[in-house]
C-alpha cells in the first residue's frame, strides 16, 4: 500500500495491479503485462524467486525488482540468477524507488554492478552456494575455481559467439564498470561501447547487463578474486 501510494502519485506511473501471493503474481503479470514488477521475496504459495524465475521463464517482457531486507541477502541473489533486472531495500527512499521503477522500465538495470559484483563474490565463494526459498541441499551454482573456469567458459556455445572486444567488454561490464569506464579503458567512444552491449546481450541471450555480470561468473569467465571486496 505503501509503494502504490508513492507510485500514484507519479504522472507517468501506473498501477496495473496487485498480487496477494507469488503464484497469483505470475497469473497477474500473464493477464495485465506490467513494464515493471515490484516483487517481494518472502510471499505464501510461491515464494518471490520462483515467482521471477515463472515470469521470466515464460519469455515475459516485464522487468522484475526485488524487494530485499539486506543488501547482500542470499534471496537477492537467487533472485538475480532467476532473472530479476534489480533488487531493492525494503525500506528504499520514495525518490529511489520512483527512479528505479522507470530506469528498469527503460530496460536498464537497477543493481549497480559493483553490487552485483559483491553479492558474486561472497556467493559464488560460498562454499554452500545460495539456494532459493526452499530448495533443497546443494542447488544453485557451483562455486567455480580459477583451474576450471578457463575450461567451462571456453565450452559454453554462446561465448564462442562472441568476438575477442565483445569477451574483453563483458569483462570490463563484469568488474562494475560504466560505458564512459570502458569506453577509457579501451580506447572507444561510448556510442561504440553501447553497441557492444547490445550485442553482447543479444548473443547470449540476456535482459540486460546485471544478468550479463551473473552469467560471467557463473560460466567461469570471471572467477571471484578477494573474499573480503
Amino acid at each position: 500500500m505503501g509503494f502504490r501510494l508513492i507510485l500514484e502519485g507519479e504522472d507517468d506511473l501506473c498501477i496495473v495491479g496487485e498480487a496477494s501471493d507469488g503464484a497469483d503474481a505470475v497469473r497477474r503479470v500473464a493477464e495485465l503485462q506490467p513494464d515493471v514488477v515490484l516483487m517481494d521475496v518472502r510471499m505464501p504459495v510461491l515464494d518471490g524467486i520462483e515467482a521471477t524465475r515463472a515470469i521470466t521463464g515464460a519469455g515475459s517482457a516485464a522487468r522484475i525488482i526485488i524487494l530485499t531486507t539486506f543488501d547482500v541477502d542470499e534471496y537477492a541473489f537467487a533472485g538475480l540468477q532467476a532473472g530479476a533486472s534489480a533488487f531493492l531495500l525494503k525500506d528504499v527512499d520514495p525518490a529511489e524507488l520512483v527512479n528505479a521503477v522507470r530506469v528498469v522500465a527503460s530496460g536498464d538495470a537497477v543493481v549497480a554492478p559493483r553490487i552485483t559484483r559483491r553479492l558474486l563474490e561472497i556467493f559464488v565463494r560460498s562454499p554452500e552456494p545460495a539456494r532459493e526459498p526452499g530448495a533443497g541441499p546443494g542447488t544453485g551454482p557451483a562455486a567455480p575455481d580459477a583451474s576450471g573456469s578457463a575450461a567451462r567458459a571456453a565450452r559454453n556455445p554462446l561465448l564462442e559467439d562472441l568476438t575477442p572486444r565483445e569477451t574483453e567488454v563483458l569483462g570490463a561490464i563484469s568488474e562494475g564498470l560504466s560505458n564512459a569506464e570502458i569506453a577509457h579503458r579501451y580506447f572507444l567512444s561510448e556510442a561504440t561501447v553501447k553497441t557492444h552491449v547490445r550485442r553482447i546481450l543479444s548473443k547470449l541471450q540476456l535482459r540486460d547487463r546485471v544478468q550479463a555480470v551473473v552469467y560471467a561468473y557463473e560460466t567461469g569467465l570471471v572467477v571471484p578474486s578477494n573474499p573480503d571486496y
